[in-house]
């Protein structure tokens, strides 16, 4: 098992680089061309903004205003404490929001106020892998993961497990959707783009 998994890291390894290098030439060659699947737009992909939660921890920095600078944990309650505003909410915000209303409310302490939000540690993120694994359970989200690099933190598919069918399940509004992952022909190099990255509060189920 251990040789299997090393195995089908290095594929991971290579075949993120490889798909890389193909993407980049099959976009300059034609801009319009689309994955053969139904594959996620560039949103959905993880481009989007990070969206702030609770036990987070951000980096809030004021230009020139060193009393203004801090290293913040946002708690439970959503809110971070900033110094002349008080508390201030941050979960649920994008990072550029949470700037925004930053800067705001200092405007009516500092003139022109200059603020930058940036997420110094991620502990508000899970992905859930259940069914035919060695050890289902929850992963912390603390960067970028993709299926497969999810399937091996959990110790990797079972023997008798419908390796051809796997399914992600994503909430996207009122209708979850469901992705396939075929883990047979991902381990023969093959359908690399259904590797896809995993967001908050995604399920892998492994049948």
């Amino acid at each position: 098992m251990k040789q299997i998994l090393s195995a089908l890291l290095t594929i991971c390894i290579v075949s993120a680089g490889g798909m890389s290098q193909v993407n980049s030439r099959n976009l300059v060659s034609n801009p319009d061309r689309q994955p053969k699947d139904k594959q996620l737009s560039d949103a959905e992909q993880g481009s989007e903004d990070y969206i702030i939660g609770p036990e987070d921890v951000l980096s809030i920095f004021v230009w020139h205003e060193p009393e203004l600078t801090n290293k913040v944990t946002v708690r439970p309650d959503g809110k971070i404490g900033i110094p002349l505003l008080s508390d201030v909410q941050a979960s649920g915000l994008t990072t550029k929001q949470l700037q925004e209303n930053i800067t705001e409310g200092l405007k009516k302490f500092v003139t022109g106020p200059q603020v930058s939000v940036v997420v110094q540690e991620i502990h508000s993120q899970f992905v859930y892998v259940t069914g035919s694994v060695i050890k289902p359970g929850v992963l912390a989200l603390g960067g970028p993961m993709t299926v497969m690099e999810a399937l091996i933190r959990v110790g990797g598919i079972a023997e008798f497990a419908k390796a051809e069918d796997i399914q992600i399940l994503r909430k996207s509004g009122d209708k979850p959707r469901r992705f396939r992952f075929n883990y047979k022909t991902f381990a023969e190099g093959k359908d690399y783009q259904q590797n896809m990255r995993l967001r908050n509060g995604d399920m892998v189920i492994v049948p």
